[in-house]
């Protein structure tokens, strides 16, 4: 591939820029642990949007897209278009929660919802699993996809890319902080989009592909177009279609995508300068992050089917990828390096903006509960600002190293994918109801954890899945795993919550006067609650959930129908786009409607 010296310069002037603001932020945010991790909570919305949206385009997600779109068609993307249910549910009714909270971390909510021993152990427990363990799997997808990169445009090799890339990245992020990584996004979004919109726009009109009419007409692409599954093959409508939407957005756990919200998007939410910017903030990031993003890797991704129908294609083309790197997603690499100089060197900064973007936040994100809800609480209680820091430093480059030794190892992003979620399967409920009804306690989630763990793990590593799920000698049909883990797992904590105590009346009353989330799941404390907590039974008459579900749907509607209508528009289906164009218009009118009733405004 030859790469000039203008593509040079703009990689290495991107580089030195993003340097530059984590230098100049390092002072500031190096003053106390509030500032390192949460900028004092004065960050406006927009810019917190922006960077959600620059955190979630990662390297590996047009990776991911590819080998969706290649593998299983366009409707392949339901499997991550389900998550705007969630997002626009954490908009619309937990957003203003978790702001109220005023925590550090989304873990210390478990010693303000929780008490006891029990609550100690979560916040402590899940410091690791989810700061350590969780993080050093999604980090290490995003490196992998750094790796195939490097491997196909730049000819690298695996540790050449992890070292260059993770250096540069990890030396900004120990120095700038959450500040620093909030400034970057905002340009490394811009440089992100601005990339992958105009390899779209390239690659489709290459002489080999011919445009996006050829792309349509030919007979790789034809079976991949549609946005829905084919109705008449059963098991790939319920895979692709019926499970993302009835089952896997409300019940599994995934990082961005966490059912009420919760990871590095509470993160930013807590940043945020008050309820109504956390709002606004989550309402951003869900239109941009569904509405805008999908189609330019989607085009690029049917443009590969034409020229490289198929791994082996791939694999002739670039030989020198080895066996356990090649896969699908190698697809999108495999097309960037069709680009012409200039803008081969812009798309390339904006992969290294994916890249920087998604890795420093993990880093910070997962850093922050190192320091907050491990350190802090297990070993130095009294530890200073200045030490948190320190050990918030630290811990970020021990996560990289970690996560780079995990990626070398890695094959591809959709295995990863599948992993996640697996693990995360049955756990969302709780983190859904915990906010509404007082009888969920730690160990509801501390079972639910444990058992839908152990199940992913049993299934990966024995023959339970080829007992369970095998084609035609299972005893479940083979898409039927992750329903299976869900519903095993919400009857073990379900169990698990009715056979131990409640919290106590202390700490639930505690709770709802600092949160007042009010309904009925909640009418027990407000029935016994006395003359002296009178506030409680004021505050239940605020309860705005129902209000908000409505904004919820018609923001779903409102962000699918713009989505969708775009994609109609590329495909040249002109009655489809303009019918979706104005059930996008419709709704969008009565959302404004609908959040009227909830607030006077967002913003």
């Amino acid at each position: 591939m030859d790469i000039q010296t203008l593509d040079y310069a703009i990689i290495f002037t991107f580089f030195a820029i993003v340097l530059f603001i984590g230098i100049y932020v390092s002072k500031k945010s190096g003053k106390s642990s509030s500032e390192y991790f949460l900028s004092g909570r004065t960050m406006p919305w927009w810019l917190l949007g922006l960077s959600m949206v620059a955190t979630t385009f990662s390297t590996d997600t047009p990776n991911l897209v590819t080998d969706l779109v290649r593998s299983n068609g366009v409707s392949g993307n339901w499997g991550w278009w389900c998550f705007l249910l969630t997002g626009m549910l954490t908009v619309f009714v937990y957003a203003k929660l978790w702001r109220k909270s005023n925590v550090n971390t989304d873990l210390e909510f478990y010693e303000i919802r929780y008490g006891g021993k029990a609550a100690s152990f979560l916040r402590k427990f899940r410091a690791i699993y989810l700061g350590v363990f969780f993080n050093v799997i999604t980090m290490a997808s995003v490196t992998l996809a750094a790796i195939k990169i490097g491997g196909v445009m730049l000819g690298l090799d695996p540790w050449v890319t992890v070292v260059s890339a993770g250096l540069i990245t990890v030396i900004f992020s120990a120095l700038g902080g959450f500040k620093g990584v909030v400034y970057s996004d905002f340009l490394l979004f811009f440089v992100a989009m601005g990339g992958a919109i105009g390899a779209a726009v390239y690659l489709v009109n290459l002489p080999e592909v011919g445009g996006i009419q050829s792309i349509l007409e030919n007979e790789n692409v034809q079976g991949k177009l549609s946005i829905l599954p084919d109705f008449s093959d059963k098991k790939a409508l319920i895979t692709a279609l019926i499970i993302p939407l009835a089952v896997q957005w409300w019940s599994s756990w995934y990082p961005g995508g966490e059912p009420g919200g919760g990871g590095y998007i509470a993160q930013r939410m807590l940043a945020a300068k008050d309820e109504n910017h956390a709002i606004g903030a989550t309402f951003f990031f869900n239109i941009m992050h569904y509405a805008l993003r999908p189609w330019p890797w989607i085009l690029v991704a049917l443009a590969s089917l034409v020229v490289y129908p198929d791994i082996a294609s791939i694999h002739e083309a670039f030989p020198n990828v080895t066996e356990d790197k090649l896969g699908h997603d190698l697809a999108y690499s495999a097309m960037m390096t069709k680009l012409p100089t200039g803008l081969l060197g812009i798309v390339l900064a904006s992969l290294v903006a994916a890249y920087m973007s998604t890795i420093s936040t993990q880093l910070n994100w997962g850093s922050s509960y190192i320091v907050y809800d491990f350190y802090k609480q297990q070993i130095n209680p009294n530890a200073t600002e200045k030490q948190m820091v320190n050990v918030g430093r630290l811990s970020t480059v021990i996560l990289m190293v970690l996560s780079a030794f995990l990626a070398l190892a890695l094959q591809d992003a959709m295995g990863v994918f599948n992993l996640l979620l697996s693990f995360g399967a049955g756990t969302g409920l709780i983190f859904i109801l915990r906010w509404f009804w007082w009888r969920i306690n730690a160990w509801s989630e501390i079972t639910a954890m444990f058992s839908s763990g152990i199940l992913a793990v049993l299934l990966e590593t024995t023959s339970l899945r080829e007992i369970l799920f095998a084609p035609e000698t299972g005893v479940f049909p083979e898409w039927a795993d992750l329903p299976f883990i869900m519903v095993v797992t919400s009857i073990i904590w379900l169990t698990a919550t009715f056979v131990t105590q409640p919290e106590s009346k202390e700490v639930l009353r505690s709770f709802y006067l600092k949160i007042q989330p009010g309904g009925p799941g909640w009418k027990k404390i407000v029935d016994e609650a006395d003359a002296e907590n009178v506030e409680i039974v004021k505050s239940n008459e605020k309860w705005s959930v129902p209000a908000g579900i409505t904004a919820m749907l018609l923001g779903v509607v409102l962000i699918y129908s713009i989505m969708f209508a775009t994609g109609y528009w590329i495909y040249q289906e002109t009655q489809l786009a303009l019918i979706l164009t104005g059930v996008a218009v419709v709704s969008g009118f009565f959302l404004i409607k609908a959040w009227g009733r909830i607030k006077d405004n967002i913003l």
